[in-house]
């Protein structure tokens, strides 16, 4: 019985000890059960979504930073174009007499542009829609910030874009002087100027590529490809020069008298500067830092190499020798003419371009120039007026899908590439370049001749417009 009593006491003892255990046991399926994957779902795309989008953020913010960075150094290089370099290249041309005053043709106009840029210039450019010429949204710059113009560069401040485009604004008039060098008026100059960036740039500057604009190559009436400005810049600025020096008359003594450039070293270093100008000029036209503007970089580069042996074979086989005047001139040739199709062609059609403005050049300067005896004192109508419309025509012919693919994927751009209506559409754009200059150059002329006078008088020429005009020498050569 005692033994019995003692096996009963441990059995109460295991049984008290086990059942807060069970108790514990029976408790544990009332605790929420752990999240099954299917329930996990939703919450992970959710995560994994916002750290995408944050990305994506990045990058665009990247891409952006690096494209604005890109577009300013563009802008300063195409500002380096005027100011020194076309100041250079043409004060040297010049007779010492005149050099001082062609320089500070192309300074006035550095600061005269840009005020009516930012008062009504960029608007009449790249404001509003019509066909032939903008409208007043943007005078005073207005609505002009750091938010982009997704219509004409998606990724930059639009002021970027309104500064990078002002460049071209400038240099465009000044290209015109060279043909009036050592005879027109200072006020003649500043007038003419003003109104022809009015009357005849912005209208075709809208026209080629402003939104829609009659020959803007993605929407337009006669889609016209120019990368950077062949018919804009050089055919407008090269047919106004021609215009100006048939009306000016030439200078005293012309041809009779020599006339050989007072300093080569000037107009050499100025040609240099231009070509790396150049780059910002064409390959900024892509308005960012990607493929296609190494493309157009390339393509400036090979054409201007290309042209300084044309032109240079060319003088070679004609006087037996090749002259530093006659390479660089070759070398702006080519620029001129890879302008419109350097963002529409790879290395080797760029090189057939260059090679081929080289010569034609040549022979426009040195052969029609005599045959027509006109005074074109620095050659602004036989390098930028012919070597533009030859390189607009045949960025028709060259331009290729496969390096800008404008009109959309899979779809011909270029002769070569099967589309030779193109080189009509290019036609018409020189054309109507041509019209508008001519038209608007010798109405302007007139006006500005009624109001200011456009020459100057003649013991002012013989004497030199530094003196006469501003009351200084480029050179003080004291003995």
């Amino acid at each position: 019985m005692k033994r019995m009593g003692v096996v009963c006491c441990c059995l109460i003892i295991l049984v008290l000890t086990a059942f807060p255990l069970l108790a514990q046991q029976s408790q544990v399926p009332a605790t929420p059960p752990a999240p099954t994957a299917s329930a996990a779902t939703p919450e992970v795309p959710q995560a994994v979504t916002e750290k995408l989008n944050q990305l994506e953020q990045k990058v665009k913010a990247a891409q952006s930073s690096a494209d604005n960075a890109w577009m300013l150094v563009c802008a300063a290089l195409v500002l380096l174009m005027t100011g020194p370099g076309l100041a250079l290249f043409y004060g040297g041309l010049v007779r010492r007499k005149n050099v001082l005053a062609i320089m500070m043709q192309s300074f006035a106009l550095m600061a005269l542009i840009t005020v009516l840029w930012a008062l009504v210039g960029y608007s009449l450019c790249f404001g509003g829609d019509g066909p032939v010429i903008g409208n007043f949204e943007h005078a005073f710059l207005r609505g002009v910030g750091v938010t982009p113009n997704a219509d004409y560069a998606g990724t930059i401040p639009q002021t970027t874009f309104m500064i990078y485009q002002l460049m071209f604004a400038i240099i465009t008039p000044a290209l015109i002087t060279g043909a009036t060098a050592e005879r027109m008026k200072f006020s003649g100059t500043v007038l003419f100027m003003t109104l022809w960036f009015l009357v005849v740039y912005a209208p075709m500057a809208h026209m080629v590529w402003g939104k829609g604009g009659f020959l803007n190559a993605a929407a337009g009436r006669f889609p016209t490809l120019d990368f950077a400005g062949g018919t804009v810049v050089h055919v407008t600025s090269g047919v106004s020069a021609l215009v100006c020096a048939l009306y000016l008359g030439k200078r005293v003594g012309y041809p009779s008298q020599p006339m050989p450039p007072h300093s080569l070293v000037l107009s050499f270093t100025g040609a240099c500067l231009l070509w790396v100008g150049w780059f910002g000029f064409n390959a900024g036209s892509a308005l960012a830092s990607n493929g296609l503007a190494s493309s157009a970089f390339v393509a400036t580069h090979f054409g201007a190499a290309a042209a300084a042996l044309g032109w240079s074979l060319a003088e070679w086989l004609k006087h037996g020798k090749a002259s530093a005047l006659g390479a660089i001139s070759g070398a702006v040739a080519g620029l001129v003419a890879i302008t419109p199709a350097a963002g529409f062609v790879g290395p080797i059609p760029a090189l057939a371009i260059g090679f081929i403005a080289g010569v034609f050049c040549f022979w426009m300067v040195t052969r029609i120039k005599g045959m027509f005896r006109y005074d074109d004192a620095l050659d602004a109508f036989g390098v930028h007026g012919a070597g533009g419309t030859i390189g607009a025509l045949l960025t028709g012919v060259f331009a290729q899908a496969a390096i800008n693919p404008i009109f959309g994927e899979g779809k011909p751009v270029g002769g070569l590439d099967g589309r030779w209506r193109q080189v009509g559409n290019q036609l018409v754009g020189v054309l109507i370049a041509w019209s508008i200059a001519l038209v608007g150059t010798i109405v302007l002329l007139k006006l500005v001749d009624l109001l200011t006078g456009v020459r100057v008088h003649e013991e002012h020429e013989v004497a030199g417009l530094d003196i006469t005009l501003h009351g200084e020498e480029g050179y003080n050569l004291e003995t």
